[in-house]
């Protein structure tokens, strides 16, 4: 028997990062590890990805932890500093800042710094969240190029807030926002996230920002076969089967009978539950592979269990392994049977769940 075990395949790991190269020929890639890599390991995917030319964080705990494990690549703050007094471990450190407001431009202009520090400039061209606003472009470049703490390689750079659509104008309009905005400039440019390296190749510049699509996940609305022909889901998670039972059609089954059977079956359980990282609010019929075929699950989902409908033939036995999502169960389709989205299931794996790493 198995408690709640995520699978780690490096090997599609690096494969994405080829896959992603191949797309982006002419970028360099910044690849994205925040929140523990997505829920796939921070150090882990770090050293797996000896190759990226740089990596994104959203914390400096996170950048800490990578130089802590020795990780040298250039690491990028992705929502830049927080403080003043963080930027001497910055450049202690070695690391790298977005800057998107005034108040970061004042604190790292006033600032007492052994070192200048590499930063990019992030311009609001659409998604209103972070950024500086497009006619404070001049200013700011101005006083992060007149400043002796900026390192003079600037990075232009914006972010696309709809790109998962094709459908939709506002990435267009955002393409060529930012395009007349850095037209005068030579300055290293970036742009593309997930979605933009697949759907949107204007938007790949000198650096790409893989997240998603380097943990085997299409980060587009729609379905697209041709993706997962190039891009493999990276983690698998599985739990044991710990128990079967009989029951008549007519009985409930779990936390407040959400559940009943419509017919004489057996129901199975299995060792997950949302204190793993499991979706509570899967809904019945959300797929679970078992054996080689697809079964549903079927009551409220517990923090420890979920019970799912084996069927009233069924030859499955305690101890036989259950795929919650992975290469041949899409973590996209369970989150969609959950109301979320895959970014969510994965980051949520929680910290008792055991790591299987595949090379």
């Amino acid at each position: 028997m198995r408690s709640a075990t995520a699978v780690i395949d490096l090997a599609a790991l690096q494969q994405n990062f080829s896959a992603i190269k191949k797309l982006a020929p002419q970028s360099k890639v910044l690849a994205v590890l925040k929140a523990n890599a997505y829920g796939h390991g921070l150090e882990r995917v770090a050293k797996a990805l000896h190759q990226a030319d740089a990596f994104g964080v959203a914390r400096i705990e996170e950048a800490l932890a990578l130089r802590a494990d020795g990780i040298t690549q250039p690491i990028v703050l992705l929502e830049g500093f927080f403080a003043q007094d963080e930027l001497p471990i910055l450049v202690k450190n070695n690391l790298q800042t977005i800057v998107h407001s005034e108040q970061q431009l004042t604190a790292l202009i006033q600032a007492k710094l052994d070192t200048p520090l590499k930063v990019w400039l992030k311009i609001d061209t659409g998604m209103h969240r972070l950024g500086i606003d497009p006619e404070q472009l001049p200013y700011f470049y101005q006083q992060l190029e007149a400043s002796a703490n900026v390192h003079k390689a600037l990075t232009l750079m914006s972010h696309l807030g709809c790109a998962d659509n094709t459908q939709d104008d506002a990435t267009e309009a955002q393409l060529q926002r930012f395009s007349q905005l850095t037209a005068d400039f030579d300055n290293d440019k970036s742009l593309a996230n997930s979605a933009g390296i697949w759907a949107w190749p204007e938007s790949h510049y000198h650096w790409v920002r893989p997240g998603l699509m380097l943990y085997g996940i299409s980060p587009m609305l729609a379905d697209d076969k041709s993706f997962y022909q190039e891009i493999k889901p990276v983690m698998s998670l599985q739990a044991g089967l710990i128990a079967t039972r009989k029951i008549t059609a007519g009985e409930t089954v779990g936390y407040g009978g959400a559940w009943q059977s419509e017919r004489d079956t057996i129901i199975g359980v299995v060792a997950i539950g949302y204190g793993d990282g499991y979706p509570r609010h899967a809904k019945n019929g959300t797929p679970v592979l078992l054996n080689g075929r697809r079964v549903p699950l079927v009551g409220r989902v517990s923090m420890d269990m979920i019970t799912i409908d084996l069927g009233p033939d069924a030859q499955d036995k305690v101890g036989d392994i259950a795929t919650l999502w992975g290469p041949s169960l899409n973590v996209a389709e369970v989150a969609r049977n959950a109301t979320t989205i895959p970014y969510e299931l994965l980051c949520n794996i929680s910290k008792r769940v055991n790591i299987s790493v595949k090379t």
